[in-house]
């Protein structure tokens, strides 16, 4: 007997898995490139200063070797935490999810290709309680998200995120805003068009073109019952703002296995 046809909605949701799932594993292997390449640098700094202690004798020279050594130590300590981090927000299900934490653990393993870029980082959080998430998928949206600004700023400039508690809302707002030169309107309404990209094509860091990241960014928002806004101004830049729940424990019961985890995901 042969198999039953697909109805053309059950072909669209196995393409639109499919997707997800090349999408998950993009994600994957850009972090894991972003993370080879810091720890190779670290490594780097070690091993030449370890050289440059082992030649001369002397012992200011010997000193300085050794508070290089020391400092390359503590950035791959840095880089361990940020990673370890990411592996702890793997869980599928809901959890209590604090912002500023997955902000600094991002920025860790961008801290290099923003100083590269000339990109200055400005943090302005104000006190705000956990949101209902599941961390991987949010800080996949970060991560696209400070990327994409970095890009935005190829001569350098600063790099704002903002995060906010609206009370009244009993949402938390995080801002990604950057001194770029900014979207043309025309061009604002399909930038979450699924493959519409502004950019030529990935950069020197191997970074964007795609035409997927914003629409995945969206998506991932939403499912996390959230909203995702972006303003921009010719010349001025550009910011993106996530809006996501407030955790709230009465609810986590009935929310914790909520079927979100399907989006792109990068599990590192």
């Amino acid at each position: 007997m042969s198999e039953p046809s697909l109805s053309p909605q059950e072909e669209i949701a196995i393409l639109k898995e499919q997707l997800t799932r090349a999408q998950r594993m993009a994600a994957l292997g850009e972090l894991t490139g972003t993370t080879t390449h810091e720890f190779n640098n670290v490594l780097t700094t070690i091993v030449n200063y370890a050289k440059l202690g082992l030649r001369h004798k002397d012992e200011p020279t010997r000193d300085k070797a050794l508070d290089r050594i020391l400092k390359a130590a503590q950035r791959a300590e840095r880089i361990t935490n940020s990673v370890l981090g990411i592996a702890r927000n793997r869980k599928e299900e809901f959890a209590p999810t604090d912002l500023s934490q997955l902000v600094e653990e991002s920025l860790v393993l961008l801290e290099r290709e923003m100083t590269k870029y000339r990109v200055a980082v400005n943090k302005d959080f104000a006190a705000a309680p956990p949101v209902r998430a599941l961390g991987n998928q949010i800080q996949q949206v970060l991560m696209n998200l400070m990327t994409n600004a970095r890009q935005a700023m190829p001569n350098g400039g600063q790099l704002t995120l903002r995060i906010a508690h609206d009370e009244q809302a009993n949402l938390v707002d995080l801002t990604v805003r950057d001194t770029g030169g900014g979207i043309p309107r025309e061009k604002l309404p399909r930038i979450f068009d699924r493959y519409y990209t502004t950019k030529s094509g990935p950069d020197a860091t191997g970074k964007g073109g795609s035409g997927v990241g914003l629409s995945t960014c969206r998506d991932i928002v939403e499912a996390h019952q959230g909203r995702m806004r972006v303003e921009s101004a010719i010349g001025k830049g550009t910011a993106f703002t996530i809006r996501l729940p407030v955790w709230v424990e009465a609810a986590s019961d009935a929310d914790a296995t909520a079927p979100v985890a399907k989006l792109g995901v990068p599990t590192a």
